[in-house]
């Protein structure tokens, strides 16, 4: 009875949580914490297990880079962080956070991909001792886009980028890796080729949680990079992603956690979507100028979408020519 009873309040709290995160990325959001240069306060997924939700827009000097969500989870030993932030400022405003709920080291830092929300804060976590952990592909990623986007933030940042600079990361992984944090370990993997090179997931077991990272999205409409390969990440999602994840509480990489039939609606649901509609332009042998025009109305209501939608049919539309 204890154990429903538990069941019962975790989902209910995980509902509110969905709520007003779907809410939240249904418009542009002043700063949640102004006091802070985190976008938001970090909300408890779960025992243990915790995430600063960032703004569902691009990186801007008001909400500080913090446009991504970062995770941590304390164990009895040791914090573990998932994403470095944009800045060395960010990572210090997180840290502030973290010190508030636990006096233990922050032991690791996992970056779930090489783009700069994930590391150009690693630096101040690298000040404090801790190993930064991504996987091999990121590195790759940082260490041939990193100064461009260093500079890129530091023109949108401002004086909130000071102190931020590129470091080398401490340990890269291709398929697996399990940390112990005393009392509960994060299984870091490697589901297959999705958003962007090196994307990762940290399942944290003992509180059934998936920080999903950039393979999810929800209340953010996901976006197609000239890299991205759309029919791997759909092969990601269905071979090997959706097996896994249907039953974990979800922590996306933009948005508030949610369950795995959402992220799968508006993730699988889009990339399937965009990719139907492109297949019967080509078909129809229609052009780039007509894919930038194609109807995309069902997901208008995602955060980015008149950023995104033209540009991501224009490089589905690229890359179907090909396959």
């Amino acid at each position: 009875m204890l154990q429903t009873v538990k069941s019962l309040s975790l989902h209910l709290s995980l509902g509110l949580l969905i709520t007003a995160s779907s809410i939240a990325g249904t418009e542009t959001q002043a700063d949640r914490y102004p006091e802070s240069l985190l976008y938001d306060k970090p909300v408890k997924v779960a025992d243990n297990v915790w995430s600063a939700i960032g703004q569902t827009q691009y990186y801007s000097f008001e909400n500080a880079g913090h446009n991504n969500n970062l995770s941590f989870v304390i164990g009895e030993d040791a914090v573990l962080v998932v994403n470095g932030s944009a800045s060395y400022l960010l990572a210090k405003a997180l840290h502030d956070e973290i010190k508030q709920h636990t006096d233990k080291p922050v032991k690791y830092v996992v970056d779930e991909n090489g783009q700069s929300h994930a590391m150009l804060g690693n630096n101040y976590w690298k000040e404090q001792g801790a190993v930064l952990i991504a996987h091999s592909e990121a590195v790759e990623e940082i260490e041939s886009h990193g100064l461009d986007g260093l500079s890129s933030l530091q023109k949108i940042l401002k004086e909130r980028a000071e102190g931020s600079s590129l470091v080398a990361i401490d340990q890269t992984f291709d398929d697996k890796m399990i940390l112990d944090l005393g009392g509960i370990s994060a299984e870091l993997i490697h589901f297959g080729p999705a958003h962007s090179p090196g994307d990762i997931s940290i399942y944290i077991p003992q509180r059934n949680v998936l920080i999903a990272g950039d393979i999810a999205f929800h209340v953010r409409l996901l976006p197609i990079f000239p890299d991205t390969d759309t029919a791997s990440w759909l092969e990601t999602w269905n071979s090997t992603f959706t097996a896994f994840a249907q039953d974990k509480i979800i922590i996306p990489g933009h948005g508030g956690p949610t369950d795995f039939a959402t992220v799968d609606q508006w993730t699988r649901g889009y990339l399937e979507y965009i990719r139907g509609k492109v297949a019967v332009l080509i078909e129809d042998g229609g052009s780039l100028e007509d894919a930038y025009q194609i109807d995309q109305t069902p997901y208008k209501h995602l955060a980015t979408f008149e950023e995104l939608a033209a540009k991501n049919a224009g490089r589905v539309f690229e890359a179907m020519e090909f396959e």
